[in-house]
């Protein structure tokens, strides 16, 4: 089985040195593609106002000066043209990617891109609860639980134009409960903190801060089940469309 790797956290990133880890339990074909530097935040973003170079730092290893966007596309199109991957295993980010925020993901981004090139791909990311811990955030829960959370999906046929969103809760590995697969939830609305700041020259700038969003658990949902002590394992589709809407809306333009 070939494996691309890749994240939003750069290249050098301690979750990625985790996931290489995890994925080497499945095969030796394992590459890398990875953003040359963190791309927290970057979303489903693509590079187009100045080029994009790849630099190779040994076998089948990448970095990419762009997105995590850019890593797969560049991967897929230009790195491994001749040598397509079986899977792309996006992460581990640093960091949770559960609820609405899965649409600020860089990581999960990158596995909707790997999707779009038809590549079955998954996003892994390992909470944490400090919010200025630097360095210091546990993958506990990702490195023990990695291969036994993949395993039974890592040769699965997806459905067409799904992916697969991991999270493994900030808790010590034999404190998890377990494995849920539940559905994507959602935050009340009330974003992380915004922080401001005045430069040397006087002018104001701002910090978008980390700290925990509240919001109201529903039954059987990833916010739920990472609060639960659980992993959480969630299809996302790329089809955004509300189908129920259609009727409704094809109405109001006068259709039948």
């Amino acid at each position: 089985m070939r494996i691309l790797l890749t994240n939003d956290d750069g290249i050098n990133a301690p979750g990625l040195k985790v996931l290489e880890a995890i994925a080497r339990q499945f095969s030796d074909d394992i590459w890398v593609a990875a953003p040359a530097e963190e791309n927290s935040g970057a979303g489903h973003s693509l590079t187009l106002t100045h080029p994009v170079r790849i630099r190779e730092h040994g076998p089948k290893r990448y970095s990419v000066t762009g997105t995590p966007t850019d890593a797969v596309m560049l991967a897929v199109g230009v790195i491994m043209k001749d040598t397509p991957p079986d899977i792309i295993l996006s992460g581990v980010n640093r960091g949770a990617n559960l609820g609405d925020d899965v649409t600020y993901s860089g990581t999960v981004s990158a596995a909707m891109e790997g999707t779009l090139a038809g590549v079955r791909s998954v996003a892994l990311s390992q909470v944490f609860i400090k919010a200025a811990s630097g360095d210091n955030v546990s993958f506990d829960a990702a490195e023990q639980w990695g291969k036994k959370v993949l395993e039974p999906i890592i040769g699965m046929d997806f459905a067409p134009r799904t992916l697969i969103n991991i999270n493994f809760p900030a808790m010590a590995a034999d404190q998890v409960k377990g494995i849920r697969v539940v559905r994507q939830g959602f935050h009340d609305y009330a974003r992380a903190a915004i922080v401001k700041g005045t430069d040397p020259r006087g002018y104001d700038y701002y910090w978008f801060g980390l700290h925990g969003i509240e919001h109201t658990p529903e039954h059987q949902t990833d916010l739920e089940s990472i609060g639960d002590g659980f992993i959480s394992v969630t299809p996302l589709q790329l089809d955004l469309t509300h189908q129920p809407s259609l009727a409704h809306l094809g109405q109001a333009y006068g259709g039948d």
